[in-house]
């Protein structure tokens, strides 16, 4: 019957505060993470308002580069008949 009461003891001295400590360290881990996250959808969000206009810019884009694919033909054709 007393060692039951000295395990309890031991239990109670030992295990219990060290679970504790770890159960702390991970809850602080888990605030850290939570705070980053937080972060990273904020920049998420403001990233997302400056992708607004991509759409035009990309079909701006496309329009010059055909543009100057038009052109550079235009003057590979004329180089060709002059070297021809």
């Amino acid at each position: 019957m007393t060692l039951w009461w000295i395990g309890n003891i031991v239990l109670l001295v030992v295990v219990v505060p060290v679970l504790v400590a770890l159960l702390n360290r991970v809850l602080a881990a888990l605030e850290r993470i939570r705070a980053a996250s937080d972060d990273i959808l904020a920049g998420g969000g403001a990233l997302a308002a400056t992708l607004e206009r991509t759409p035009s810019s990309l079909a701006t884009t496309d329009q010059t580069v055909h543009d100057i694919a038009v052109g550079a033909a235009r003057y590979g054709g004329s180089v060709a008949k002059l070297l021809g």
